[in-house]
Protein backbone atom coordinates (compact mmCIF):
# COMPACT_ATOMS: atom_id res chain seq x y z
CA UNK A 1 0.00 0.00 0.00
CA UNK A 2 2.98 2.15 0.01
CA UNK A 3 2.48 5.23 -1.85
CA UNK A 4 6.54 4.85 -3.57
CA UNK A 5 6.31 1.13 -4.07
CA UNK A 6 6.33 0.04 -7.78
CA UNK A 7 4.84 1.75 -10.81
CA UNK A 8 1.01 3.40 -9.92
CA UNK A 9 -0.11 1.94 -13.09
CA UNK A 10 0.67 -1.37 -12.40
CA UNK A 11 -0.20 -0.99 -8.58
CA UNK A 12 -3.17 0.38 -8.97
CA UNK A 13 -4.02 -2.68 -11.87
CA UNK A 14 -3.27 -5.29 -9.36
CA UNK A 15 -5.18 -3.98 -6.97
CA UNK A 16 -8.04 -3.78 -9.29
CA UNK A 17 -7.79 -7.10 -10.52
CA UNK A 18 -7.64 -8.53 -7.30
CA UNK A 19 -10.95 -6.08 -6.08
CA UNK A 20 -12.50 -7.69 -9.15
CA UNK A 21 -11.28 -11.13 -8.38
CA UNK A 22 -12.48 -11.15 -4.20
CA UNK A 23 -16.11 -9.71 -5.98
CA UNK A 24 -16.33 -11.99 -8.58
CA UNK A 25 -16.01 -14.75 -6.66
CA UNK A 26 -19.05 -13.86 -3.98
CA UNK A 27 -21.64 -14.05 -7.06
CA UNK A 28 -21.81 -17.83 -7.37
CA UNK A 29 -21.30 -18.08 -3.09
CA UNK A 30 -24.24 -15.75 -2.78
CA UNK A 31 -25.86 -17.65 -5.31
CA UNK A 32 -25.95 -20.82 -2.72
CA UNK A 33 -27.06 -18.90 0.09
CA UNK A 34 -30.01 -17.28 -1.87
CA UNK A 35 -31.68 -20.86 -0.57
CA UNK A 36 -31.86 -19.21 3.42
CA UNK A 37 -32.21 -15.50 2.79
CA UNK A 38 -33.71 -13.16 0.49
CA UNK A 39 -31.68 -11.01 -1.95
CA UNK A 40 -32.50 -7.75 0.39
CA UNK A 41 -31.11 -9.32 3.67
CA UNK A 42 -28.17 -11.10 2.20
CA UNK A 43 -27.31 -7.59 0.66
CA UNK A 44 -27.35 -6.29 3.91
CA UNK A 45 -25.96 -8.67 5.86
CA UNK A 46 -22.70 -8.64 3.13
CA UNK A 47 -22.30 -5.56 3.42
CA UNK A 48 -22.43 -5.62 7.66
CA UNK A 49 -19.81 -8.51 7.14
CA UNK A 50 -17.57 -6.13 5.51
CA UNK A 51 -17.89 -3.41 7.86
CA UNK A 52 -17.64 -5.51 10.80
CA UNK A 53 -14.89 -7.40 9.26
CA UNK A 54 -12.77 -4.16 8.77
CA UNK A 55 -13.39 -2.51 12.23
CA UNK A 56 -12.09 -5.84 13.82
CA UNK A 57 -9.32 -6.35 11.54
CA UNK A 58 -7.99 -2.82 11.70
CA UNK A 59 -6.68 -2.53 15.13
CA UNK A 60 -5.33 -5.75 15.13
CA UNK A 61 -3.33 -5.60 11.93
CA UNK A 62 -1.81 -1.98 13.55
CA UNK A 63 0.09 0.78 11.39
CA UNK A 64 2.78 -1.01 10.41
CA UNK A 65 0.80 -2.42 7.35
CA UNK A 66 -1.57 0.63 7.47
CA UNK A 67 0.59 4.04 8.13
CA UNK A 68 -1.49 6.45 8.92
CA UNK A 69 -3.18 7.95 6.71
CA UNK A 70 -5.44 11.50 6.07
CA UNK A 71 -8.40 11.34 8.27
CA UNK A 72 -11.84 11.87 7.41
CA UNK A 73 -13.21 15.61 7.90
CA UNK A 74 -16.48 17.09 8.69
CA UNK A 75 -16.23 18.50 4.77
CA UNK A 76 -15.93 14.97 3.63
CA UNK A 77 -19.59 13.92 5.00
CA UNK A 78 -21.34 15.28 1.91
CA UNK A 79 -19.61 12.74 -0.22
CA UNK A 80 -19.69 9.94 2.58
CA UNK A 81 -23.47 10.21 2.09
CA UNK A 82 -24.05 10.77 -1.23
CA UNK A 83 -21.53 7.42 -2.14
CA UNK A 84 -23.61 5.89 0.66
CA UNK A 85 -27.44 6.36 -0.64
CA UNK A 86 -26.14 6.48 -3.88
CA UNK A 87 -24.00 2.61 -3.93
CA UNK A 88 -24.90 1.29 -0.92
CA UNK A 89 -28.95 1.70 -0.62
CA UNK A 90 -30.55 3.05 -3.80
CA UNK A 91 -28.31 0.80 -6.35
CA UNK A 92 -29.17 -2.32 -4.58
CA UNK A 93 -32.69 -1.70 -3.78
CA UNK A 94 -33.35 -0.56 -7.82
CA UNK A 95 -31.09 -3.68 -8.71
CA UNK A 96 -33.74 -5.91 -6.69
CA UNK A 97 -36.51 -4.04 -8.02
CA UNK A 98 -35.57 -4.51 -12.09
CA UNK A 99 -34.13 -7.84 -11.28
CA UNK A 100 -37.95 -9.17 -10.64
CA UNK A 101 -39.42 -7.52 -14.41
CA UNK A 102 -36.71 -8.63 -16.93
CA UNK A 103 -35.24 -12.61 -17.33
CA UNK A 104 -31.92 -13.43 -16.28
CA UNK A 105 -30.03 -13.03 -19.19
CA UNK A 106 -31.49 -9.48 -19.71
CA UNK A 107 -30.44 -8.78 -15.82
CA UNK A 108 -26.89 -9.98 -16.16
CA UNK A 109 -26.11 -8.00 -19.67
CA UNK A 110 -27.75 -4.88 -18.37
CA UNK A 111 -26.07 -4.58 -15.33
CA UNK A 112 -22.60 -4.50 -17.75
CA UNK A 113 -23.63 -1.05 -17.57
CA UNK A 114 -22.00 -0.12 -14.67
CA UNK A 115 -18.14 -0.26 -15.97
CA UNK A 116 -18.92 1.80 -19.14
CA UNK A 117 -21.28 4.50 -17.21
CA UNK A 118 -18.20 5.01 -14.40
CA UNK A 119 -16.13 5.77 -17.29
CA UNK A 120 -18.55 7.90 -18.71
CA UNK A 121 -19.37 10.03 -15.56
CA UNK A 122 -15.62 10.67 -14.90
CA UNK A 123 -14.78 11.67 -18.29
CA UNK A 124 -17.73 13.85 -18.68
CA UNK A 125 -18.04 15.11 -14.94
CA UNK A 126 -14.85 14.61 -13.45
CA UNK A 127 -11.96 15.74 -15.60
CA UNK A 128 -10.38 12.36 -16.45
CA UNK A 129 -9.03 11.53 -19.70
CA UNK A 130 -8.37 8.33 -21.61
CA UNK A 131 -5.94 8.15 -25.04
CA UNK A 132 -7.33 5.98 -27.53
CA UNK A 133 -5.69 2.89 -26.93
CA UNK A 134 -6.73 3.01 -23.00
CA UNK A 135 -10.26 3.97 -24.29
CA UNK A 136 -10.11 1.00 -26.73
CA UNK A 137 -8.64 -1.76 -24.15
CA UNK A 138 -11.59 -0.37 -21.68
CA UNK A 139 -14.10 -1.27 -24.53
CA UNK A 140 -12.53 -4.83 -24.99
CA UNK A 141 -12.97 -5.56 -21.14
CA UNK A 142 -16.72 -4.06 -21.20
CA UNK A 143 -17.38 -6.41 -24.38
CA UNK A 144 -15.85 -9.15 -22.85
CA UNK A 145 -17.99 -9.01 -19.64
CA UNK A 146 -21.20 -8.49 -21.96
CA UNK A 147 -20.17 -11.64 -23.84
CA UNK A 148 -20.01 -13.27 -20.68
CA UNK A 149 -22.71 -12.74 -19.08
CA UNK A 150 -24.73 -13.66 -22.35
CA UNK A 151 -26.05 -17.37 -22.23
CA UNK A 152 -29.27 -19.39 -23.72
CA UNK A 153 -32.44 -18.58 -22.39
CA UNK A 154 -35.39 -16.14 -22.94
CA UNK A 155 -34.57 -12.41 -23.26
CA UNK A 156 -37.50 -11.27 -21.23
CA UNK A 157 -37.54 -7.41 -19.95
CA UNK A 158 -40.52 -4.92 -19.15
CA UNK A 159 -39.86 -1.65 -19.51
CA UNK A 160 -39.81 -0.77 -15.98
CA UNK A 161 -37.62 -3.30 -15.03
CA UNK A 162 -34.54 -2.20 -17.66
CA UNK A 163 -34.96 1.34 -16.19
CA UNK A 164 -34.70 -0.01 -13.02
CA UNK A 165 -31.67 -2.00 -13.73
CA UNK A 166 -29.96 1.20 -15.81
CA UNK A 167 -30.45 3.30 -13.17
CA UNK A 168 -28.97 1.47 -10.22
CA UNK A 169 -25.86 0.87 -12.55
CA UNK A 170 -25.67 4.72 -12.67
CA UNK A 171 -25.62 5.22 -8.80
CA UNK A 172 -22.90 2.52 -8.96
CA UNK A 173 -21.21 4.67 -11.58
CA UNK A 174 -22.47 8.04 -9.17
CA UNK A 175 -20.62 5.98 -6.17
CA UNK A 176 -17.36 5.04 -7.97
CA UNK A 177 -16.78 8.31 -8.64
CA UNK A 178 -17.48 10.11 -5.43
CA UNK A 179 -15.14 7.66 -3.68
CA UNK A 180 -12.51 8.19 -6.18
CA UNK A 181 -12.80 11.66 -4.97
CA UNK A 182 -12.22 10.36 -1.03
CA UNK A 183 -9.48 8.25 -2.25
CA UNK A 184 -7.15 10.79 -0.84
CA UNK A 185 -8.58 9.79 3.09
CA UNK A 186 -8.13 6.77 5.11
CA UNK A 187 -9.17 4.12 3.08
CA UNK A 188 -10.74 1.74 5.68
CA UNK A 189 -12.59 4.34 7.07
CA UNK A 190 -14.51 5.56 3.82
CA UNK A 191 -14.91 1.25 3.21
CA UNK A 192 -16.33 1.56 7.32
CA UNK A 193 -18.61 4.21 6.65
CA UNK A 194 -20.06 2.98 3.80
CA UNK A 195 -20.54 -0.51 4.50
CA UNK A 196 -21.83 -0.26 8.00
CA UNK A 197 -24.18 2.63 7.06
CA UNK A 198 -25.63 0.51 3.89
CA UNK A 199 -25.44 -2.78 5.89
CA UNK A 200 -27.18 -1.34 8.76
CA UNK A 201 -30.11 0.41 6.15
CA UNK A 202 -30.99 -2.83 4.26
CA UNK A 203 -31.09 -4.91 7.49
CA UNK A 204 -33.51 -2.35 9.15
CA UNK A 205 -35.77 -2.07 5.63
CA UNK A 206 -35.73 -5.98 5.95
CA UNK A 207 -36.63 -5.91 9.58
CA UNK A 208 -39.31 -3.20 8.89
CA UNK A 209 -40.76 -5.75 5.68
CA UNK A 210 -40.78 -9.11 7.72
CA UNK A 211 -38.01 -11.19 6.17
CA UNK A 212 -36.53 -14.00 7.27
CA UNK A 213 -32.72 -13.27 8.64
CA UNK A 214 -30.45 -16.62 8.68
CA UNK A 215 -28.81 -18.33 11.42
CA UNK A 216 -26.08 -20.46 12.78
CA UNK A 217 -23.32 -21.11 9.82
CA UNK A 218 -25.71 -19.66 7.26
CA UNK A 219 -25.25 -16.46 8.86
CA UNK A 220 -21.28 -16.77 9.77
CA UNK A 221 -21.22 -17.53 6.12
CA UNK A 222 -22.87 -14.90 4.63
CA UNK A 223 -21.16 -12.13 7.11
CA UNK A 224 -17.05 -14.30 6.18
CA UNK A 225 -18.23 -13.66 2.35
CA UNK A 226 -18.87 -10.30 2.88
CA UNK A 227 -15.52 -9.43 4.90
CA UNK A 228 -13.87 -10.61 2.20
CA UNK A 229 -15.49 -10.33 -1.24
CA UNK A 230 -17.12 -6.43 0.02
CA UNK A 231 -15.04 -5.03 2.78
CA UNK A 232 -11.47 -6.14 1.74
CA UNK A 233 -12.67 -6.00 -2.41
CA UNK A 234 -13.86 -2.72 -1.90
CA UNK A 235 -10.67 -1.68 0.49
CA UNK A 236 -8.59 -2.87 -2.98
CA UNK A 237 -10.56 -0.85 -5.34
CA UNK A 238 -10.58 1.87 -3.22
CA UNK A 239 -6.97 1.95 -3.44
CA UNK A 240 -7.04 1.42 -7.31
CA UNK A 241 -9.28 4.50 -7.44
CA UNK A 242 -6.64 6.01 -6.00
CA UNK A 243 -4.03 5.32 -7.86
CA UNK A 244 -5.88 5.08 -11.73
CA UNK A 245 -8.76 7.18 -11.24
CA UNK A 246 -12.57 5.96 -12.17
CA UNK A 247 -12.15 5.97 -15.69
CA UNK A 248 -9.49 2.90 -15.69
CA UNK A 249 -10.44 1.14 -12.45
CA UNK A 250 -13.89 0.49 -13.60
CA UNK A 251 -12.24 -1.54 -16.81
CA UNK A 252 -10.07 -3.67 -14.36
CA UNK A 253 -12.98 -4.09 -12.07
CA UNK A 254 -15.17 -5.03 -14.83
CA UNK A 255 -13.55 -8.54 -15.10
CA UNK A 256 -15.20 -9.36 -11.96
CA UNK A 257 -17.88 -11.68 -13.92
CA UNK A 258 -14.68 -13.91 -15.18
CA UNK A 259 -13.67 -15.30 -12.09
CA UNK A 260 -17.70 -15.67 -11.04
CA UNK A 261 -17.98 -18.06 -14.09
CA UNK A 262 -14.30 -19.51 -13.00
CA UNK A 263 -15.36 -20.30 -9.65
CA UNK A 264 -19.05 -21.37 -11.01
CA UNK A 265 -17.48 -24.74 -12.38
CA UNK A 266 -16.56 -26.54 -9.18
CA UNK A 267 -19.77 -24.88 -6.75
CA UNK A 268 -22.39 -25.10 -9.31
CA UNK A 269 -21.37 -27.86 -11.45
CA UNK A 270 -21.34 -25.81 -14.57
CA UNK A 271 -19.16 -25.91 -17.82
CA UNK A 272 -16.64 -23.32 -19.24
CA UNK A 273 -18.11 -22.67 -22.54
CA UNK A 274 -17.11 -21.49 -25.80
CA UNK A 275 -18.20 -17.55 -25.28
CA UNK A 276 -16.49 -17.92 -21.91
CA UNK A 277 -13.40 -18.42 -23.95
CA UNK A 278 -14.04 -15.45 -26.22
CA UNK A 279 -15.38 -13.32 -23.34
CA UNK A 280 -11.39 -14.40 -21.44
CA UNK A 281 -9.74 -13.67 -24.59
CA UNK A 282 -11.25 -10.27 -24.93
CA UNK A 283 -10.53 -9.07 -21.07
CA UNK A 284 -7.56 -10.01 -21.34
CA UNK A 285 -6.35 -8.39 -24.43
CA UNK A 286 -8.06 -5.39 -22.72
CA UNK A 287 -5.96 -5.75 -19.42
CA UNK A 288 -2.43 -5.77 -21.76
CA UNK A 289 -3.61 -3.37 -24.04
CA UNK A 290 -4.36 -0.98 -20.41
CA UNK A 291 -1.25 -2.12 -18.97
CA UNK A 292 1.26 -1.39 -22.36
CA UNK A 293 -0.51 2.23 -22.54
CA UNK A 294 1.46 5.08 -21.64
CA UNK A 295 -0.31 8.67 -21.32
CA UNK A 296 2.33 10.93 -21.50
CA UNK A 297 2.81 14.70 -22.38
CA UNK A 298 3.95 18.12 -20.87
CA UNK A 299 1.14 19.66 -18.13
CA UNK A 300 0.43 22.39 -15.67
CA UNK A 301 0.04 21.95 -12.34
CA UNK A 302 -1.55 24.40 -10.13
CA UNK A 303 -0.59 25.39 -7.15
CA UNK A 304 -3.27 23.35 -4.37
CA UNK A 305 -3.12 22.96 -0.83
CA UNK A 306 -4.75 18.85 0.37
CA UNK A 307 -4.04 16.32 3.02
CA UNK A 308 -3.15 12.90 2.20
CA UNK A 309 -0.53 9.97 2.34
CA UNK A 310 2.84 10.37 0.30
CA UNK A 311 6.38 10.43 0.27
CA UNK A 312 8.79 12.96 -1.17
CA UNK A 313 8.72 12.91 -4.95
CA UNK A 314 8.47 15.20 -8.03
CA UNK A 315 5.47 16.28 -6.69
CA UNK A 316 6.38 16.88 -3.13
CA UNK A 317 9.21 18.59 -2.11
CA UNK A 318 7.95 20.54 0.79
CA UNK A 319 10.14 20.77 4.09
CA UNK A 320 9.33 19.46 7.35
CA UNK A 321 10.48 20.46 11.01
CA UNK A 322 12.30 17.85 11.79
CA UNK A 323 12.70 14.13 10.23
CA UNK A 324 10.16 13.20 8.36
CA UNK A 325 9.04 9.23 8.51
CA UNK A 326 7.70 8.45 5.06
CA UNK A 327 5.33 7.83 3.92
CA UNK A 328 3.01 10.27 6.22
CA UNK A 329 0.27 12.45 5.78
CA UNK A 330 -0.14 16.03 6.62
CA UNK A 331 -1.52 19.08 4.88
CA UNK A 332 0.61 20.08 2.39
CA UNK A 333 1.43 22.90 -0.51
CA UNK A 334 2.21 21.91 -3.93
CA UNK A 335 3.61 24.72 -5.80
CA UNK A 336 2.56 25.40 -9.58
CA UNK A 337 4.95 23.18 -11.84
CA UNK A 338 5.01 22.02 -15.09
CA UNK A 339 6.96 19.24 -16.63
CA UNK A 340 6.00 15.59 -18.55
CA UNK A 341 6.23 12.15 -17.42
CA UNK A 342 3.75 9.18 -17.68
CA UNK A 343 0.51 9.71 -15.48
CA UNK A 344 -2.94 8.53 -15.33
CA UNK A 345 -6.05 10.68 -14.00
CA UNK A 346 -5.55 10.58 -10.53
CA UNK A 347 -5.99 13.51 -7.87
CA UNK A 348 -2.73 14.84 -9.13
CA UNK A 349 -3.62 14.75 -12.78
CA UNK A 350 -7.12 16.20 -13.72
CA UNK A 351 -6.01 18.98 -16.22
CA UNK A 352 -7.22 19.73 -19.93
CA UNK A 353 -6.48 17.78 -22.74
Amino acid sequence: MMPSSGHPLRRGALYGLAAAALFGASAPLAKLLLNDAGPLVLAGLLYLGAGIGLTVAKPAVGRRRFPAEAPLRRGDLPLLVGLTVAGGIAGPILMLVGLTRVSGVTGSLLLNLEGPMTTIVALALFGEHLGRREAAGAALVFLGAAVLSYGPGSIRAEPWGVLAIAAACACWAVDNNLTQRLSLRDPVSVVQWKTLAAGLCMSSIAVVTGSTFPRGRVLVATLVIGALSYGVSVLLDLYALRLLGAAREAAFFATAPFVGAIVAIPLLGERFTVSDSAAAGLMIAGVVVLLLARHSHRHVHDGLVHDHLHVHDEHHGHEHDGPAIEPHAHPHHHDPIEHEHPHVSDTHHRHRH
